[in-house]
């Protein structure tokens, strides 16, 4: 009996020795998850607050103006990205409509249909339908004008995107160039090549061109996306007018 009772209390002797040894590694492993959590928005702020930093130090002059071209570039970007697709129509079911009114209702259904519906493919089917009464050769000629001011009207202020693209690199290297003149001014003032001396105007150079290129390359996607929309749309509306043509000689016999 005496040694069943020692076995038990040596059990729970060690027991408790365990469970008080447990205890300081469940809360070093609790503090340390707290400290991580803690410390991930610092790391995560970091990159905003080194970018904020790296811009800063590459000077408010040419930073602010490369700064400038990105914004712009993005606002043209944005409106023409809008603007393309709300101008994207359903050409195949545009043209049934058109067809079917012709069919059903003559010249005026099928021009009332065309000013219902949005997109510059139904603006063109408007001005062909419009002079079919003088010929369907003058329908045509409507057409092809007309088309070629709706081409107009796609490519807006895309040139100015183009322009942005070249510039920001452009202003980058031009401070690239300021930063070396700077360097060897400094080097030229102390009479000794120091480190030194020329680290700071090294540094704004290559933040200048870093920066400069990082907008060029964001708004070079946007604009070849943006000239791939344009030419889908003008590839569409060419085959639609066409098929217009089409549908007058037809409804010419």
């Amino acid at each position: 009996m005496r040694k069943l009772l020692f076995t038990l209390t040596l059990l729970g002797f060690i027991a408790t020795a365990n469970a008080t040894t447990a205890t300081p590694n469940t809360a070093t492993t609790v503090a340390s998850s707290i400290i991580q959590d803690e410390e991930a928005p610092e790391q995560s702020a970091s990159f905003t607050q080194e970018l904020k930093s790296r811009f800063i130090e590459g000077g408010p002059g040419f930073m602010g103006i490369v700064l400038i071209c990105l914004i712009l570039g993005l606002a043209i970007s944005i409106e023409r990205i809008i603007f393309l697709n709300l101008a994207t129509t359903n050409s195949k079911k545009l043209t049934e409509g058109v067809e079917e009114a012709l069919s059903s209702g003559g010249i005026d259904a099928a021009k009332e249909f065309c000013r219902n519906t949005k997109g510059p493919v139904a603006s063109i089917f408007y001005q062909g339908l419009d002079r079919v009464n003088e010929g369907v050769e003058s329908a045509e000629k409507a057409v092809v004008a007309y088309g070629g001011v709706q081409m107009g009207q796609l490519e807006k202020n895309v040139s100015w995107i183009s322009l942005f693209i070249a510039l920001a690199p452009m202003l980058g290297f031009m401070g690239t160039v300021i930063g070396m003149i700077q360097a060897f001014d400094k080097i030229e003032a102390a009479g000794d090549m120091q480190p030194s001396l020329v680290a700071g105007g090294i540094k704004v150079a290559l933040l200048t061109t870093v920066f400069g290129l990082i907008v060029a390359i964001i708004l070079q996607v946007f604009y070849n996306y943006i000239v791939a929309k344009i030419d889908s749309i003008v590839n569409d509306m060419e085959d639609a007018s066409i098929t217009l043509i089409d549908i007058l000689v037809a409804h010419k016999k």
